[in-house]
C-alpha cells in the first residue's frame, strides 16, 4: 500500500473518530443532563406530595413560596411550618417515590427545634439484603427553615448512570471499535515496514546478482568463441549450457527489479509507435527453435487491419514473451498455440490460445496475484517465481490496456488483450 493512501486512511480515519467522539460525547453530556433534569423534577414532585400529606394531616397551611429547596445535587429540605412525625414521613416518602418510579435508595431526617439538629433519620432502600450495614448519615442543617425535613439520595449517580444505560453502552461499542481501528492502523504499518524491508533486501540482492552474472556472461563467450572449445563438443555444449541458463537468470532478475521499479512507481512507459503484428513475429520466430524441441507449433491468424499501437517497444516484448512462454510451459505435450488480432469496437485484440492443461476456477482469479504459481499436477517442468503474469498486468494497466483470461480446465487457456487504437 503506497505512503500517501495509509496517510489518507489515517488522516481520515482520526477525524472520522474525533467527528463521532464529539458527537457522542455531546449526546452522552445531554442524556445525563435530560436525567438529572428529570430525576429533579420527578424528586420535586413527590416531595410536594409528601408535604402536602402531612400538612392535611397536621391541618395546616403550606409555605407559598421555599417550599422545597435543592441544597445540593442529591440533597432536598421540605418546609413544613409544623410538627413532623417520623412514622408518617417515611411512610409518605417510600409511597410518593414509588409511583414515581424513583426507585433508589434515599435517607431521610427531621430538623428538631429543640435540639436544633437533624434527628429521626433513617435509610430506605429497595435491596433488603444490602440495607445490613447502612445507617443514616447526618444530614446537614438548613438554617433558613424552622419546621423541614430532608432527603438524601446517596445512590443517584448510580441510578442515573442505570437510566442511561443504553447510551453507555453505545459509547462502550464505540471505544472498541476504536481499538480495533488503531489495532488495524497498527497491522497495516508493520505489515507495510515488513514489505519495505522485503522489497528492499530483494532491490539489493538483485543488484548484486547483476555484477556476477555479467562475468559469466563476458567468460561464457570467450569460451564459446574460442578454437579448442570449439573443436571440443563436450566442452561446447557445457559451456552453452552456461550461457543459456545465465541468460535465464538474467531474465529472472530484470523481472524481479521492473517489479519492484513498478511498486515504488519509479518506472517510465516509453511510448513510441509500434507495429503490432511485425512484433509478434519476431517473437514467435524467436521462440521456433524451442518450440521444435518439443514438437509444438504457433499458428498466427493476425486479421487487425490497423496493427499500430503506441507502447512500449521493451515492456511489449516481454508480455508477448511472457504469454507464449507460459502457453508452451503449460502444455502436457506438442504445445498447438494459436496467436490472433482482430477489430473489436474500435479496439485492437490480441490474444494468445493453448491446448494445454488449463486453470481451474477457484484458481483463474488469482493468476495476476504476486507471486502466485497455479498447482500444476502432473507437468513438473514448470519454474518461476509466479511474477510473470503479475508483470504482464501492471504493464497493461500502465499502458490502460485490458487483460483478461479465460480456461477450461484440462482443454486450454486464452488470454486475451484489448489495445486501443491510435
Amino acid at each position: 500500500m503506497k505512503n500517501n493512501v495509509i496517510q489518507r486512511v489515517i488522516i481520515l480515519g482520526a477525524i472520522a473518530i474525533i467527528g463521532i467522539l464529539g458527537i457522542q460525547s455531546y449526546w452522552l453530556i445531554k442524556s445525563w443532563s435530560l436525567s438529572d433534569e428529570d430525576f429533579h423534577q420527578r424528586v420535586h414532585i413527590a416531595l410536594r406530595r409528601v408535604a402536602k400529606s402531612l400538612s392535611v394531616i397536621n391541618e395546616s397551611e403550606l409555605p407559598t413560596i421555599d417550599l422545597i429547596k435543592r441544597v445540593s445535587s442529591n440533597y432536598y429540605v421540605v418546609n413544613i411550618n409544623s410538627k413532623i412525625d417520623a412514622n408518617d414521613l417515611e411512610y409518605y416518602l417510600i409511597k410518593e417515590f414509588q409511583e414515581l418510579s424513583l426507585n433508589t435508595d434515599f435517607e431521610y431526617a427531621i430538623h428538631s427545634c429543640e435540639s436544633s439538629e437533624m434527628v429521626y433519620g433513617n435509610y430506605c432502600g429497595y435491596d433488603d439484603s444490602k440495607l445490613e450495614n447502612k445507617i443514616s448519615g447526618n444530614l446537614p442543617k438548613y438554617d433558613e427553615f424552622i419546621y423541614y425535613f430532608g432527603v438524601k439520595f446517596p445512590s443517584k449517580t448510580e441510578y442515573l448512570f442505570g437510566k442511561m444505560q443504553t447510551s453507555m453502552i453505545l459509547f462502550a461499542i464505540l471505544f472498541v471499535t476504536i481499538f480495533f481501528f488503531a489495532y488495524a492502523i497498527y497491522v497495516i504499518l508493520s505489515q507495510k515496514r515488513l514489505s519495505e524491508l522485503q522489497n528492499d533486501f530483494i532491490n539489493n540482492m538483485t543488484h548484486e546478482f547483476k555484477t556476477p552474472i555479467a562475468t559469466i556472461k563476458l567468460s561464457s563467450d570467450v569460451f564459446l568463441k574460442n578454437g579448442m572449445i570449439q573443436e571440443d563438443k563436450r566442452l561446447h555444449k557445457y559451456a552453452k549450457i552456461i550461457k543459456d541458463q545465465n541468460e535465464r537468470l538474467n531474465k529472472q532478475v530484470e523481472k524481479v527489479l521492473q517489479i519492484a521499479k513498478m511498486e515504488k512507481n519509479s518506472f517510465t512507459i516509453k511510448k513510441e509507435r509500434l507495429d503490432l503484428h511485425e512484433l509478434i513475429e519476431n517473437v514467435v520466430s524467436s521462440m521456433e527453435p524451442n518450440l521444435m524441441k518439443v514438437n509444438g507449433e504457433i499458428l498466427i491468424d493476425l486479421k487487425a487491419k490497423n496493427p499500430f499501437i503506441s507502447a512500449d517497444r521493451f515492456h511489449t516484448l516481454n508480455i508477448l514473451h511472457n504469454l507464449l512462454d507460459n502457453a508452451v510451459k503449460y502444455s502436457k505435450e506438442n504445445p498447438h498455440i494459436i496467436v490472433k488480432t482482430y477489430d473489436e469496437n474500435n479496439c485492437i485484440v490480441f490474444s494468445i490460445q493453448d491446448k494445454g492443461i488449463g486453470i481451474a476456477k477457484e484458481n483463474l482469479m488469482k493468476i495476476f496475484d504476486k507471486f502466485y504459481r497455479v498447482p500444476t499436477g502432473n507437468v513438473h517442468n514448470v519454474k518461476g517465481f509466479g511474477l510473470g503474469l503479475f508483470y504482464v498486468k501492471n504493464i497493461c494497466n500502465a499502458h490502460d490496456w485490458k487483460i483478461s483470461a479465460y480456461s477450461k480446465q484440462g482443454e486450454g487457456t486464452t488470454f486475451k488483450i484489448v489495445i486501443k487504437c491510435q
